[in-house]
């Protein structure tokens, strides 16, 4: 296939994403109905919204534009969970029991994601996770019904570490006091090696107001010896970088963290230089999937594809691998057997399902900040892809 019609193909996803939600009604055995799960509203509202538009392109890019596998109709119903746990609990069950999913997908929040667990274990359907990080999804919390394909916290952390974990150097993180910024830094002290972390700020997830923390962090780290670094781990509404206003060079303090979507980089303009490691910026990876995602992003949107659409478009791209190779048979059973150790290709390139914890293995990118006139947000410059043999993500599960 051509890769102007890859484009044109996965282009007409977004326009005809209206035709593909669908009321809850006796399914059809000409039908594989999909529920996703996700903010549509709420804190991670931009997240989730990201999220949708990957997942439709990606199952029509996947799907060659027909939105069906082995002959099977795919319908995608939507369930906005405003980033609530009980919401999003309750929107599941209703999926899969009234509206008949055979699969559902989401949702954004790590919070939520915790809540759904046991309702797809319940049922006995498979959630494939998507885009929640918290390492519990997949670790104490899992059940053999939950497959990833977002990345998790431990493989944020550990790509981080690689970043600036080295002799002489002397950490403090800022974080979210939530399921995600707790996982993430538990993480990142498990992968760091060589440097000294020295404190743990958590605030409230809905801060505004940095000031506090920030001096806490300053007065913990301002006296240490060598290169001292502020790792953060944030997620949704404010901004965490506001805290380079207390003027953190006067005392050699840097900023590290990870990727984000585009609007939230903006404020890396600010840190020419700034190391960190990314789970996708759209001009990193070299490779046909992301080339027409990028593409027919830039068609529709006139704007490329932010770090969630790529996930979205991640989690398409494994389902419809799946289906087609169980010829479209939505048999729960059948699919965790099929999912368990395969790979499919995406906009990074090809992840793989460990089949211990149904974790979705693949490549993080070290980068460090560009300075472009060009773009409204700081450029991630790639320093080097970190492959999924280099990370050694632990299996935190209890199968």
């Amino acid at each position: 296939m051509h890769r102007r019609t890859l484009v044109a193909l996965a282009a007409a996803a977004v326009t005809a994403a209206a035709t593909l939600s669908a009321p809850a009604f006796a399914q059809s055995s000409g039908e594989i109905r999909i529920a996703h799960i996700y903010s549509k509203t709420g804190p991670l509202e931009a997240y989730g919204k990201q999220t949708q538009t990957g997942l439709i392109m990606g199952l029509n890019y996947a799907t060659g534009g027909t939105m069906t596998v082995n002959g099977k109709k795919l319908v995608v119903i939507e369930k906005d969970d405003q980033g609530k746990p009980d919401l999003g609990k309750s929107l599941l069950a209703t999926a899969y029991s009234d509206d008949k999913a055979d699969i559902a997908v989401g949702p954004t929040s790590s919070g939520v994601a915790l809540a759904l667990l046991p309702v797809a274990e319940e049922y006995k359907k498979i959630l494939l996770v998507e885009p929640a990080v918290a390492d519990s999804i997949t670790g104490d919390k899992w059940n053999k019904y939950i497959f990833r394909t977002g990345r998790n916290s431990s493989q944020d952390a550990i790509s981080n570490a690689v970043a600036i974990d080295k002799e002489g150097v002397t950490v403090a993180t800022l974080a979210q006091d939530n399921a995600f910024g707790r996982d993430g830094v538990k993480a990142f002290k498990d992968s760091i090696k060589k440097a000294k972390l020295s404190h743990e700020e958590y605030l409230p997830a809905a801060t505004t107001d940095f000031t506090a923390g920030a001096q806490r962090l300053i007065d913990k780290l301002k006296d240490q010896p060598g290169r001292k670094i502020i790792w953060i781990v944030w997620a949704g509404a404010g901004n965490p970088f506001k805290i380079a206003d207390l003027d953190l060079k006067r005392y050699g303090i840097e900023i590290a963290t990870g990727g984000n979507i585009l609007p939230a980089m903006a404020s890396y303009k600010n840190f020419p230089g700034m190391e960190g490691a990314t789970y996708y910026y759209f001009g990193i990876p070299k490779n046909p999937v992301n080339e027409a995602m990028v593409a027919a992003h830039y068609k529709e949107f006139k704007t490329p594809p932010d770090f969630f659409t790529a996930g979205g478009f991640s989690s398409a791209m494994a389902l419809v691998t799946a289906l087609k190779a169980t010829g479209g048979d939505t048999n729960t059973n059948k699919l965790i057997k099929t999912m368990e150790g395969m790979s499919f290709e995406t906009p990074k390139g090809k992840m793989t399902f460990r089949k211990e914890d149904h974790q979705a293995m693949q490549s993080m990118y070290h980068f460090k900040i560009k300075v472009d006139p060009a773009f409204a947000w700081g450029v991630p410059e790639l320093v080097r892809e970190i492959k999924p043999e280099e990370m050694q993500v632990p299996i935190r599960n209890k199968r």
